[in-house]
């Protein structure tokens, strides 16, 4: 799927090379197994996305984030992962959906801009 994609797009991936190309995803970490609360857990993820210097977005369900590839993204989800068990979380249920644009660029901003 990912190899016909690329075909049917290769003109668009070539025409837009410079374009700022960055993967916007959502991140729901939710500790089980503790209080019925979980906005001390919430404010430890921010902290770790805050000190990897990781754009992002807390809304009341989830958090957005903005990284530059994928790399960045799954070491910034893991540290976060980790940081609630080292917070007491017994069991930990990581959410994580990936919209990895190659076409144009895409950020938080632009995609909030094209729903206005």
């Amino acid at each position: 799927m990912l190899t016909i994609y690329s075909l049917l797009n290769k003109k668009n991936i070539r025409k837009n090379k410079g374009a700022k190309k960055m993967i916007i995803s959502q991140l729901s970490i939710a500790p089980l197994g503790k209080n019925i609360s979980v906005s001390k857990y919430v404010k430890i993820v921010i902290k770790t996305l805050e000190k990897n210097k990781i754009k992002h977005q807390t809304n009341a369900m989830a958090t957005v984030i903005e990284t530059k590839n994928l790399d960045e993204l799954f070491k910034a989800v893991k540290q976060a992962h980790n940081t609630v068990i080292k917070a007491g979380a017994k069991r930990v249920i990581t959410e994580l959906k990936i919209d990895h644009r190659i076409d144009k660029k895409a950020t938080i901003e632009t995609k909030l801009k094209s729903i206005q």
